[in-house]
């Protein structure tokens, strides 16, 4: 029976994890504060709520020993890179992070762990990075794709964790901003924002800001689209502000905004409430009739939504349906089969493929 151990399980991505992944197996609940590791825990007879700090790497090993898939829900991801992954590997355990990206794989793939031969590590099972890049998939199975535009957003609440990454995701290796793939290639300030549009999926208007992200570049490659626009978007221009002072400040401390940009994610909140929205739409190469063209998926959560893709994600690597390496979790689920199983959660409230 697999024995899973789920870190930052007293968290809002982690409660999700320990809910999904209760009745798969022993579920060990770890967290820097064990008493609510244990409140979690008391919801789930059986499980073992452990005190695990993601600094502390005697603790971290001994979390991980005895574990057949280590889930990692705990952040600030870009700060925790590959860390709990060479742990839990050195443990014999396959690992999924929640989030993670590029940067992470490029991270592990630095003096890659030996068990990598027998073990997989599966990066960025949420909902963004991870469903942003396995959903388009859907759109794509019945033939090339001659353009794909991608809109994700919506209005969620933004913890000091998430801000961080948030602050921390610039760069090459991140993405482009303003950028859009064509003919194989980024193609730099092809594009501008769309101010106060209406987005099929998304409430009243909204403004879209092109970012073509790594996993988007990545995605357009792996599909050989000849074009791919790939959006963040927002229910109010509050978050992009926060981030350009961030980022036009290059010598002061990151974590020095990082109440600016919770304070802006909190003023989305009040303008339309939580909800997310993924929005797909494709232009086949060839017409194929009753071919699906467009994919929505909606949540009111975008956080829990990703306790539900990385505890699918764990489930897969106990079934043996995912093959040894490391990986970023878009390019070894099954999109179809994520796709079935997301209908059938609770935290998603609607999909449409049509």
């Amino acid at each position: 029976m697999t024995r899973f151990g789920v870190l930052g399980g007293s968290g809002t991505v982690g409660r999700v994890v320990v809910d999904r992944l209760a009745g798969a197996g022993p579920l060990r609940v770890g967290g820097r504060d064990a008493g609510r590791a244990a409140e979690v825990c008391a919801s789930h007879p059986g499980a073992e709520p452990v005190r695990a700090d993601l600094a502390d790497a005697a603790g971290l090993a001994a979390f991980c020993a005895g574990c057949d898939v280590v889930v990692n829900c705990a952040g600030p991801s870009y700060r925790v890179l590959d860390r709990v992954a060479r742990a839990a590997l050195a443990a014999g355990a396959h690992y999924v992070d929640a989030a993670g990206d590029v940067v992470a794989l490029d991270a592990l793939a630095d003096g890659p762990p030996a068990r990598l031969a027998d073990r997989a590590a599966v990066f960025s099972a949420g909902l963004m990075p991870g469903l942003s890049g396995l959903l388009p998939r859907v759109l794509a199975a019945a033939g090339p794709l001659a353009r794909l535009d991608v809109y994700v957003g919506g209005a969620a609440a933004i913890g000091p964790l998430s801000a961080v990454d948030a602050l921390l995701t610039r760069g090459p290796r991140f993405g482009t901003a303003l950028a859009a793939w064509r003919g194989g290639a980024v193609v730099p300030n092809a594009l501008r924002p769309l101010r106060s549009v209406a987005l099929p999926g998304f409430r009243g208007r909204v403004h879209a800001w092109p970012f073509l992200s790594a996993e988007a570049a990545g995605l357009a490659a792996a599909l050989g689209v000849d074009e791919l626009r790939n959006h963040t978007v927002y229910v109010t221009e509050e978050i992009p502000r926060a981030l350009a002072a961030a980022w036009a400040d290059e010598e002061g401390p990151v974590d020095a905004h990082v109440p600016a940009v919770v304070a802006a994610a909190d003023a989305d909140l009040a303008a339309t409430g939580p909800y997310y929205t993924l929005l797909f739409q494709a232009v086949p190469r060839e017409h194929v009739p009753g071919r699906p063209r467009r994919l929505v998926l909606r949540t009111p959560d975008s956080y829990a939504l990703s306790g539900v893709v990385a505890a699918l994600t764990a489930r897969a690597l106990a079934d043996g349906a995912i093959p040894p390496g490391a990986h970023l979790a878009a390019d070894v689920l099954d999109p179809a089969a994520t796709l079935a199983a997301l209908r059938g959660d609770p935290l998603v409230t609607g999909v449409e493929l049509t």
